[in-house]
Formats: C-alpha cells, sequence, structure tokens
C-alpha cells in the first residue's frame, strides 16, 4: 500500500486531551534546481551571532603557534578538532585603552562588542555588534534577537542598544521552547495558515499610539523627545514584527520542531550550565531553522566567570586570582578546567548547528557566529589578546579555518570586519585609537 506525501500532509493526533499536529519537514522541491535558494528565487537567510564565554584562556595552551590554514591545536583548543575546518581563530588582537582604566572583565568586552571603552563601570552608550547586524538583516522574522543564557541569569547578557538599551537573557531552556514553540509560533511548513487576532488587536493599538505622535513629541522638552524617538523606534520595530505574525510565512527547509525538553535544575555549576546549553543549542538551531530570527547571543559564562565544579564554593573567576600556578606545569589545572569546558561546549555548539541540513549545505554554512570571551589572561586581567573565533562562512562570504595573528592590533577590526559581511552600511567603526576601516582581510572573499 503506497501512502502519498506532500508539503501539506501533516501528522494528527491527541495530547493531553487536544488534538495536535505536527507538519513534515520542508522537501528538496521547495529549493532550486542548485539546492543555493528557495524555489521562489528568495535567498536562503544569513544569520549571525555570538557566542560568549567568561575569563579567557592561558595564551600558552590555547594560541595556535602557526598561522594560515594549517594551524595547530593546542590543549584547550584541541576540542574543535572536528569542526577546524569551519572556524577561524583570531589572535593578538587588542582593546586599546586610550588612556582610560582597565576595567577588569568589562573593557574588553566593549571593546569587542561596542568599538570602544568607557571610563567608569558600566555598559557602553553604543550599540552591541549583535544589534548593529540587526537594524541591517534582522527587522523581517518574529524575533529581532534572542538572548540566552546557560548560567539561567537573565543579567548575564552583552547586548545592548545603549547604556539604557539593555536585552536580557532567557535562562531556561523549557522557557526558552515555550516563548518560540508556543501558542503563537507559526509553522512555515504547515498548510493552513490563522492569523491571531489578538496579534492583529495589538497591531491596532500600537498603530494608533503611533498616529499620535507628532503631536504629542510637540510638547516635551528636547531630553524626552530623545526618549520617546528611541521608544516609538521599538514600537515601530515590534509592528514590523506583529505584521509579519498576520503573514503566512515562506516554507523552510530544515525547520522540524522536536519535542519540547524535561525540566532540569539551573545553575552555575558547570554539568547543569552544559547540559543546559546543549538544550539551549537544538532549540536555537531550530528556531533558526525555521525562521523565528536572524539574531542571536549566546551567553555559556558570565565575564567574571560564576562556573564552578561540583562540590566547590570556589568560582572560575577567583580561581584565576587564587589559585596557585603549578610549578611543573607552569599554569593553574583548576581554571584551565573551565578553559577547556567552554571550548569544549563552543564546539557542540557549532556542531550543532553544522547537523542540520539547509540547501546545498548546513545550518552552519548559513551562519556567521563570533565566539570569544572578555579577556586573554583573567590571572592578569589582560586585553592584549582576547580570544575571538568565527564559525561558519555566512553563505559563503568568508573563508573558514583559518588563523589570523595581528599583534597590537585593535580589536575593532574583528568586528568592523563582520558587519561588512553581513551588510552592515558602515565604512569605518570604533572609538578614539580603535577606530578602524581596515578589514581582517586573510578571511575574506
Amino acid at each position: 500500500m503506497s501512502v502519498n506525501f506532500n508539503r501539506r500532509r501533516v501528522l494528527r493526533g491527541m495530547l493531553g486531551g487536544g488534538a495536535v499536529t505536527l507538519a513534515l519537514p520542508f522537501l528538496d522541491c521547495f529549493l532550486n534546481t542548485n539546492g543555493t535558494a528557495l524555489a521562489s528565487g528568495r535567498p536562503l537567510p544569513i544569520r549571525f551571532g555570538t557566542w560568549n564565554w567568561g575569563c579567557g584562556m592561558n595564551p600558552q595552551r590555547f594560541v595556535p603557534t602557526k598561522v594560515g590554514t594549517d594551524y595547530d591545536l593546542l590543549p584547550e583548543l584541541k576540542y574543535i578538532e572536528t569542526v577546524k575546518s569551519q572556524i577561524n581563530v583570531f589572535s593578538g588582537f587588542k582593546a586599546l585603552l586610550d588612556g582610560k582604566p582597565n576595567l577588569p572583565h568589562i573593557s574588553g568586552m566593549q571593546a569587542l562588542l561596542s568599538g570602544g571603552v568607557a571610563a567608569a563601570m558600566g555598559p557602553m552608550d553604543a550599540p552591541t555588534i549583535d544589534v548593529l547586524v540587526g537594524d541591517a538583516v534582522g527587522t523581517d522574522t518574529r524575533f529581532r534577537s534572542l538572548e540566552m543564557a546557560a548560567t539561567g541569569n537573565p543579567k548575564h547578557s552583552y547586548s545592548y542598544r545603549s547604556a539604557n538599551g539593555f536585552n536580557p537573557a532567557e535562562g531556561s531552556p523549557v522557557a526558552m521552547y515555550a516563548r518560540i514553540f508556543g501558542p503563537d509560533f507559526q509553522d512555515p511548513n504547515a498548510a493552513d495558515f490563522k492569523p491571531d487576532p489578538n496579534v492583529m488587536l495589538r497591531k491596532s493599538v500600537l498603530t494608533g499610539v503611533t498616529e499620535q505622535r507628532d503631536d504629542f513629541m510637540k510638547q516635551l522638552g528636547q531630553s524626552d523627545r530623545t526618549r520617546m524617538d528611541e521608544y516609538f523606534t521599538s514600537v515601530r520595530q515590534l509592528e514590523q514584527q506583529l505584521e509579519l505574525q498576520l503573514q503566512k510565512p515562506p516554507p523552510a527547509e530544515a525547520c522540524h520542531v522536536s519535542a519540547k525538553p524535561t525540566d532540569a535544575p539551573v545553575g552555575t555549576e558547570v554539568g547543569m550550565v552544559m547540559s543546559n546549553h546543549k538544550l539551549m543549542a537544538e532549540i536555537l538551531a531550530m528556531a533558526l531553522a525555521c525562521n523565528q530570527t536572524k539574531i542571536f547571543n549566546m551567553v555559556f559564562s558570565d565575564s567574571a566567570s560564576t562556573l564552578r565544579m561540583p562540590g566547590e564554593q570556589m568560582i572560575h573567576h577567583l580561581m584565576t586570582h587564587e589559585e596557585p600556578v603549578d610549578k611543573a606545569l607552569g599554569y593553574q589545572p583548576k581554571a584551565a578546567y573551565f578553559v577547556e569546558r567552554s571550548i569544549e561546549a563552543w564546539a557542540l555548539f557549532v556542531t550543532t548547528l553544522a547537523s542540520i541540513r539547509e540547501g546545498d549545505g548546513t545550518l552552519l554554512d548559513h551562519c556567521l557566529v563570533m565566539g570569544h570571551s572578555d579577556t586573554e589572561y583573567a590571572r592578569i586581567h589582560s586585553i592584549s589578546g582576547i580570544p575571538v573565533m568565527t564559525a561558519g562562512n555566512a553563505g559563503g562570504r568568508i573563508k573558514t579555518g583559518i588563523h589570523v595573528s595581528a599583534i597590537g592590533e585593535p580589536i575593532t577590526r574583528i568586528g568592523f570586519t563582520l558587519q561588512q559581511v553581513m551588510g552592515v552600511p558602515v565604512e569605518k567603526w570604533g572609538m578614539g585609537s580603535m577606530q578602524t576601516n581596515k578589514p581582517v582581510s586573510e578571511i575574506l572573499i
């Protein structure tokens, strides 16, 4: 007995007393003959994301001794071996302070993500790279961006539009799944599409508020007008995203929603963090494959890493300062353990994206992910060689599998390059002596 399956076929059943449907995954017939775009001619989306781990690394155990495509993998970097050909490693790039203090675990992160460093504690009053890329390419999806913290702490996020425009992270895999694939999720491969009237109502309310903007703004002082401009910009972006929920989404080849994860403990014990990170990576991969967002930020551990070993009270950050350097080994073995777990998690994240087929390649092939830390050697808060990696070739826009060494060069060169690759119309980027118009040409095609 033969069964005819097609795009409109769904599996139907009952769960908890209610009817459920599960769409079949998108098939090859909805791509062009080369698998490089949708059959309609619309290109496959390119996604951008960041992935952070805290407290850097040990240069003598991490930084490759060879440059170019034949770079070597030292003990702290060996975990990327299976995906080495899809990862670029950047070493020697520096955060320049221009006379400002080196704020531990802050200045390096600000320089890399925002292009400058603050004179005092607190976030930069400038957007992070993900926001700049999102403004250029991330306005046509349901979620403008997704922020996640495997530590479970919503404050462990390094995405912001301004000093007051912080994007909090989701700390629970279960809550993350419910947010993305809950009642508002529209399966791009489902045959039926029914706009939610509640979304229509919210949209009409926002439109009504926007129409009153001009009269209201005339009554405000300059400071309040600036604040309201930021507010109405956010409202307009939300309207655009609500509008998308009233339209049937385009089909997506790799979209296949997995089962809801089971609830698990959330905390900073490294085993919990790795477990929750794995779940979040899998959920995010499906969110990307289902075109729910193009921009994401994953925090494996916060900049002043609060990770801890089972049974240990001392966190990773304190170990980098208080654990003696082993004279025989030449490094702090317990602190180094956390570096290795971090790079192991980074490799898993990259592998998760690479495991999903999409078009003529994989989901990773249609991504550009920047993996990074906040410092070089955490024991002395060095910012002279903050470790940065990229994964994915952004749809064939960059080369991969390369180690680039640029001793003393401003770290903003990396962010400037990635913005240009992602289509941000930027001719220079950075503040003070870190301002640059020089891309990292070694990775450009």
